[in-house]
């Protein structure tokens, strides 16, 4: 059985990840991950993996996008739980979203796997645009 990483070591992944998105930093977000690690974002939606994170994040990150803890970093075993808000540009139709994120870490600290949690109802729009996506 292997270890699980500390607290500090998993809270300072996710707060890396954060400080990767203010960056603008696709590759720093993508150095987190263990090699074959999975993204499923939003949960229900096709898994990535492999060279795909690196470009979700590159993606993400051209568009504008910055995150904003809104509560504290959870850890237990493995895993860590955290919810933030991601803001898009003020040009953008959608203005933020609320999300929950899970990380599941491997025993050096890197991140096996990303789930994301967020719909719909999670959405905020601008003023002109006030219907879902």
């Amino acid at each position: 059985m292997t270890s699980a990483p500390s607290h500090a070591v998993m809270t300072a992944a996710v707060e890396a990840y954060v400080s990767a998105f203010d960056a603008g930093d696709a590759a720093a977000a993508a150095a987190l991950y263990a090699p074959g690690a999975v993204i499923e974002d939003p949960v229900g939606s096709p898994v990535v993996t492999g060279e795909g994170v690196l470009a979700l994040y590159a993606n993400a990150m051209t568009r504008g996008l910055k995150l904003e803890l809104t509560g504290p970093i959870r850890t237990a075993g493995d895993s860590a739980a955290f919810p933030f808000r991601i803001h898009y540009p003020p040009t953008a139709e959608r203005r933020c979203i609320d999300v929950i994120d899970t990380f599941r870490f491997d025993a050096q600290g890197r991140v096996i796997e990303m789930r994301a949690f967020w719909g719909p109802d999670n959405i905020q729009f601008s003023r002109e645009n006030q219907t879902h996506a």
